[in-house]
């Protein structure tokens, strides 16, 4: 019988792998990609719209749920999967993000990081501990230990002190959720900036602390694809085999499979539910934009390889004038398809990976997306 935390290779093809990982909450099929809630909902979507396009796990993030409506009444409630209606899998991310991304608002010491809120200016403090706290009271299937994540640019000394602190903090979360204590599962996360040593060590040192599956940090920060790729590359081989394995983040169709080719298992991104409420959509034939003025009188539907419920109804011409007029429809149509699309990519991706044809369904979309993965059509 399963448990939760079994993680099973089914094929491999190059490093691309797929496999099945194990929750609480039910079975997550890999390579897979993750629809991001921030605050418990997807924007724009509800529980039912989620199943019915194919996701099975989604994201929600510590930061913003502790500040509201807070950890606490949630866990009253019974955990985010009843407060939001999601019964599948959920991953959380530890909120260090998003605390980092407040500089000026927060002050970090060995103990953890005190910070203000972004809402109304209060003072919080987030320990290892704390934030293991938060993710139990939200009863993530998958929990996220804190992390710094280190700007682009970060001088080496910088980013070395950063790595030993992040691995003091990783090992205080594993302290306080040992293994065999419940059902949620703990990722650790490997940082070490640009610097290939630096990334080693931290791999070497995360892995040591017995967690259930390993995240890659600190990569789309800034930096060109071409480093991105080659600090992938050099990182995900060291994570171990028989675990999953989870790129932070990242991103465009192009990012993701150049992650899946690099043996990489889990992604997440806001960029698919973003760019649908700014008209920006992502199709067989490569981005477009809808509100553009040729699509005015065009009955043809947004994707025609696309089996989700926008490109089965809608043309064009009407998704163009929902966008245009501001309806609210439209950024759920818009939604609807871009997580979709994501979706059967990953769907492409399993069965390539099992056929045994990745490199050919790689090479595929790297000839509708470009060499540098934007796929731009007309913005």
């Amino acid at each position: 019988m399963p448990r939760p935390g079994d993680f099973q290779l089914h094929a491999t093809d190059g490093a691309a792998r797929t496999g099945v990982l194990q929750t609480a909450h039910g079975p997550v099929p890999t390579p897979i990609f993750m629809p991001v809630g921030t605050q418990g909902s997807v924007k724009s979507l509800c529980p039912r719209d989620l199943a019915d396009i194919g996701a099975r796990i989604i994201l929600g993030n510590t930061y913003h749920l502790y500040l509201r409506p807070g950890d606490e009444l949630v866990a009253r409630r019974g955990g985010l999967h009843a407060f939001n209606g999601w019964h599948g899998p959920i991953l959380t991310d530890s909120g260090g993000f998003q605390v980092f991304s407040l500089a000026g608002l927060r002050k970090i010491s060995e103990e953890g990081v005190e910070f203000q809120s972004h809402i109304d200016g209060s003072r919080h403090f987030f320990s290892p501990e704390k934030v293991v706290s938060i993710q139990r009271n939200l009863n993530s299937d998958i929990m996220m230990v804190l992390d710094e994540c280190v700007p682009y640019g970060a001088d080496r000394a910088y980013t070395e002190k950063s790595l030993a602190l992040t691995t003091r903090w990783a090992a205080r979360c594993r302290e306080a959720y040992p293994r065999g204590s419940g059902d949620n599962l703990l990722f650790g996360i490997v940082q070490g900036g640009f610097f290939a040593d630096l990334r080693t060590r931290s791999a070497e040192e995360i892995c040591a602390l017995d967690m259930d599956g390993f995240a890659l940090g600190g990569l789309s920060v800034g930096e060109s694809k071409d480093e991105m790729l080659q600090m992938l590359r050099h990182t995900a081989p060291l994570l171990p085999a028989d675990k999953p394995r989870y790129l932070m983040g990242v991103g465009t169709p192009m990012d993701i499979l150049d992650g899946i080719a690099a043996g990489v298992d889990m992604f997440d991104c806001v960029l698919p539910t973003r760019n649908a409420r700014n008209g920006t959509m992502y199709t067989s034939q490569g981005k477009l934009n809808i509100k553009r003025a040729d699509f005015r009188e065009d009955d043809s539907a947004l994707d025609p390889e696309c089996d989700c419920y926008t490109c089965r109804t809608f043309s064009k011409a009407y998704l163009r004038h929902l966008y245009v007029a501001r309806e609210l429809l439209a950024y759920r149509l818009n939604t609807l398809h871009n997580l979709r699309f994501f979706l059967r990519l990953m769907e492409g991706a399993r069965a390539a990976i099992a056929e045994g044809t990745f490199a050919a369904f790689h090479a595929r979309h790297a000839a509708v997306f470009g060499a540098n993965g934007s796929g731009d059509s007309g913005e």
